[in-house]
């Protein structure tokens, strides 16, 4: 298996996880957060999604821009984009060619370099912080009222 086939293995196996936690976020109560300097569940949510889209747009333009987007005012509206767009994602993701993703582009922020690294290197980079947000979103859920779906294995919530 080559590292663009591993990538989108993964890819595709976080993705039904990533999904399940955005969906237990209480609309009523989108707006906890646990400190003052947090984000709020709602505003996390949203971060996992606009990297999604982010990391298209930067494998397609050969540069990753981060421009922050602010959240939408409910997490169905998150939801919504979620669904409208992560299918489409990986199938432009596998259309991909693999020159593309051995290529070295630059991470920008605010319109700085902060970073030169592969396509696939920022591609991993990108689901690891999805999967680390999608955590930090789990410890939200209970104080929320909510409930802790499985993602590797049974939960408090949902045993096996």
């Amino acid at each position: 298996m080559d590292e663009k086939a591993l990538f989108l293995s993964f890819w595709e196996k976080e993705a039904p996880a990533t999904r399940k936690v955005l969906s237990r976020i209480p609309e009523a109560k989108s707006d906890y957060k646990h400190e003052p300097k947090s984000r709020t569940a709602r505003e996390l949510a949203w971060l996992i999604v606009l990297e999604e889209l982010f990391l298209i747009d930067g494998l397609e333009k050969g540069a990753f821009d981060w421009v922050e987007r602010p959240a939408p005012v409910t997490v169905q509206e998150v939801l919504a984009v979620y669904d409208a767009h992560h299918d489409d994602i990986t199938q432009r993701m596998k259309a991909t060619p693999a020159a593309t993703w051995e290529a070295t582009v630059p991470f920008l922020f605010q319109g700085q370099e902060v970073m030169r690294v592969t396509g696939l290197q920022s591609c991993w980079g990108t689901l690891f912080d999805q999967v680390h947000h999608r955590g930090q979103l789990t410890t939200y859920l209970r104080p929320m009222g909510s409930t802790v779906p499985q993602i590797y294995g049974p939960s408090a919530d949902e045993p096996m």
